[in-house]
C-alpha cells in the first residue's frame, strides 16, 4: 500500500546502554550537533532525533526558539516552530503539531518566503492527513502546489502531486489518484530525485493493486525495488518486498509470496525495523491461512500481535515522555512569565505609590481651590438660573397670549369666510333665480308664431342655459369653500376618483346644508334631475341603502394627503 512520507513512529530506535549520566550526555551532545549543523539539514536532524530522543530534542529546539525570539529573528522563529511541529507529528501528537505548524505558516507568509511556506503547507497537509482531516490536508497540498508551480520547483511539484494523489487514492478516486501520481512521476524525473521517484513508483503500484491490476502493480513495485537497491535503502526495500509478497499472495502464487514475506522478515530482524517485522509476520500468517495451515497462521499472527503491542507500548512511553517535557517547559515558561510579571507589577506599584503620594498633595490643594470656586460658581449659576426661569416664564406667558389671540383671530376669519360663503351662495341662488325667470319668459315668447323672433330668442335662450355652467361664480365658490373646509375636495378625489365636477358641486352644497330647491337652482337643473344626481352620487361612493347622504357628507373624515391634486368643481 502507498503512504505519505513515512511517520518515524514506525521506526523506533534501539535504546542506548550504559550508565544513566553517560546516556544523557551523549543524547544531548547528538541533539545539539544536529541542531547547530545548519538550517538546510535541520528538518532531517529533527526526524532522526524524534525517533530516539524526542524530549531532549524538544527542549533544545525550545532553547533555540527562545533565543531567536529575544533576537526578533522572525524567519528563524518560523523554522524552529516548524521543527517542533514536525517533531510532535513524528511522535503522534497531531493537534499540538498542527498548532506549531500554523504559527510557522503565519511567519513565513508575513515574510513572503514562498519556498518555506510551500514546504510548511506540505508538512501541515501531511499532519492533517494523519489526523484524519483529508479535506484540510488537500487544501494545504493545493496551496503548496500553487507556490511550486509559480517557482517551477520540480522536486516540490513531484512531492506535492504525489501527496494529492495519495489523498484521492484513500478516497477511492483511483482515476484522479493515478493522474496525480503520473504528474508526480514526470516532475520527479525532471528533478532527478531518486527518493521521491522510488516512492512514486510504489504509489503507482499501490493504485494498480487497488484496481486488482496485479501485473502493472508488480511492474511498478519492481521499479521501486530496483531504485532502493541502487541507493542502498534497506528500509525501503523491506516495505516494497512486503508489497510484492502481497501481489503474489493475491494472485494465488502463495509460495512466491511466502518467500518474499520471509525475506522481508529476515531483513526487518537485521535492521531492527519492528513495524516492518510486524507487517511481515502478519503477511506470513495470511499466506498460511490461505494454504489451509491454521496452526502456523495462528502462530505468526500471535507473534505479530505481541510485537504490535510492544511497539505501541514503546510509542506510548515516548509520547508520555515528550508530553511531560512539553508540560514541564510550558510550566517553567509560565512560572518565568509570572515572575517577570510580578517584578514588573512590583516596580509599577512602587512608582505608582510615589506618584500617588505626590498627586495626593497636589490633588488636595486643587480640590480645596476648586471647591471654593465651585461654591462661587454655583451661587452665580443659581442667580443666572433664576433670571433665566423668570425670563422663560414671561416668554411662555407672552407666547400663550399670542396663541390665544391668534386662535381668536382664526375663529373670526373662519366665521367671516363662512358668512362670505353663505352670502356668495345666496347671490348665486338669486342670480340663477333671475336667470330662471328670464328663461321661462323667453320660453313663453317662443311659443308665439312670430317666426322673425324665434331664431334670435332661441340663441338668447341657449346662451342663458350655458351661463349656468360657465359662470365664474363657481370658481369663487370653490376658493372660498377650500378656505372654510381645507383638503375636503382633495380627500374626496383621492378616495373616490370617479366623481365628476358636478358631483363635487352637489357634495359641497350638501356640506353647506342647502335645501333641495336651492340646490336645483344653483346647479341649473330640475328637482327630478337633482334626485337622479343624488342617487348616482350614492352609487359612486358606495353608500348603503337607508343611510343618509347628507349625514355621510358631514361626517366624512378629512386628512391632508402627501401630494394633493386639485379637483375642479
Amino acid at each position: 500500500m502507498c503512504h505519505l512520507p513515512l511517520n518515524p513512529l514506525k521506526h523506533p530506535a534501539k535504546l542506548l546502554s550504559g550508565p544513566w549520566r553517560q546516556r544523557l550526555f551523549f543524547r544531548l551532545l547528538i541533539v545539539f550537533s544536529h541542531l547547530t549543523a545548519g538550517h538546510a539539514q535541520s528538518l532531517s536532524g529533527t526526524e532522526q532525533l524524534a525517533r530516539q530522543y524526542p524530549d531532549s530534542a524538544y527542549r533544545l529546539i525550545k532553547v533555540k526558539l527562545d533565543s531567536v525570539v529575544s533576537q526578533h529573528n522572525e524567519l528563524a522563529q518560523g523554522e524552529y516552530l516548524q521543527q517542533i511541529g514536525t517533531l510532535l507529528y513524528h511522535q503522534g501528537s497531531y493537534v499540538q503539531a498542527i498548532d506549531y505548524l500554523l504559527q510557522a505558516q503565519k511567519i513565513f507568509r508575513n515574510a513572503n518566503n514562498e519556498q518555506r511556506l510551500a514546504s510548511n503547507h506540505n508538512e501541515l497537509g501531511t499532519v492533517y492527513y494523519y489526523n484524519e482531516q483529508p479535506e484540510r490536508a488537500l487544501t494545504q497540498f493545493t496551496e503548496a502546489l500553487a507556490y511550486y508551480q509559480q517557482s517551477r520547483n520540480a522536486k516540490g511539484l513531484a512531492q506535492t502531486y504525489a501527496n494529492i494523489g495519495h489523498i484521492y487514492e484513500k478516497q477511492q478516486d483511483l482515476k484522479k489518484a493515478y493522474q496525480y501520481q503520473k504528474k508526480a512521476l514526470l516532475y520527479s524525473r525532471m528533478a532527478n530525485d531518486t527518493a521521491s521517484l522510488t516512492k512514486i513508483y510504489e504509489n503507482l503500484g499501490s493504485i494498480f493493486e487497488d484496481e486488482t491490476r496485479y501485473d502493472s502493480a508488480y511492474a511498478y513495485y519492481q521499479k521501486a525495488l530496483l531504485l532502493t537497491q541502487q541507493t542502498h535503502d534497506q528500509i525501503g526495500q523491506i516495505e516494497i518486498i512486503n508489497n510484492l509478497g502481497d501481489v503474489f499472495r493475491k494472485t494465488g502464487h502463495y509460495k512466491q509470496g511466502m518467500a518474499l514475506s520471509r525475506q522481508a522478515l529476515q531483513l526487518s530482524q537485521q535492521k531492527g525495523e519492528r513495524y516492518q517485522l510486524s507487517a511481515a509476520l502478519r503477511d506470513i500468517a495470511k499466506t498460511y491461512r490461505l494454504l489451509n495451515q491454521p496452526d502456523s497462521a495462528y502462530k505468526y499472527i500471535e507473534r505479530s500481535r505481541d510485537l504490535t503491542d510492544e511497539i505501541y507500548a514503546a510509542e506510548n512511553n515516548r509520547q508520555i515522555t515528550l508530553l511531560q517535557s512539553l508540560f514541564d517547559v510550558e510550566r517553567k515558561d509560565s512560572e518565568i512569565a509570572q515572575l517577570n510579571a510580578r517584578k514588573q507589577v512590583d516596580l509599577i506599584i512602587i512608582m505608582a505609590s510615589c506618584i500617588v503620594l505626590l498627586l495626593l498633595g497636589s490633588l488636595a490643594f486643587v480640590i480645596i481651590s476648586r471647591q471654593r470656586l465651585k461654591i462661587r460658581n454655583e451661587q452665580a449659576l443659581n442667580q443666572q438660573n433664576q433670571q433665566i426661569f423668570s425670563t422663560q416664564h414671561n416668554l411662555m406667558r407672552a407666547e400663550l397670549k399670542n396663541k390665544q389671540l391668534e386662535e381668536e383671530n382664526l375663529k373670526g376669519q373662519l366665521e367671516l369666510k363662512s358668512k362670505e360663503l353663505t352670502s356668495h351662495t345666496l347671490q348665486i341662488i338669486q342670480k340663477n333665480q333671475v336667470l330662471e325667470a328670464i328663461k321661462d319668459d323667453l320660453a313663453a315668447i317662443l311659443k308665439d308664431d312670430k317666426r322673425d323672433q324665434k331664431k334670435q330668442l332661441r340663441q338668447l335662450l341657449e346662451k342663458i342655459g350655458q351661463s349656468f355652467d360657465r359662470d365664474k361664480y363657481w370658481d369663487d365658490f370653490r376658493r372660498i369653500f377650500d378656505q372654510v373646509h381645507p383638503y375636503f375636495f382633495e380627500q374626496l378625489a383621492h378616495q373616490f376618483p370617479d366623481l365628476t365636477p358636478t358631483d363635487l358641486r352637489l357634495i359641497a352644497l350638501l356640506k353647506m346644508n342647502i335645501n333641495s330647491a336651492d340646490m336645483a337652482t344653483l346647479l341649473g337643473i330640475s328637482s327630478d334631475s337633482l334626485r337622479v344626481s343624488r342617487y348616482r352620487l350614492r352609487k359612486k361612493i358606495g353608500l348603503p341603502e337607508g343611510e343618509s347622504l347628507s349625514a355621510y357628507i358631514h361626517s366624512f373624515s378629512v386628512q391632508r394627503l402627501p401630494a394633493p391634486e386639485n379637483s375642479p368643481v
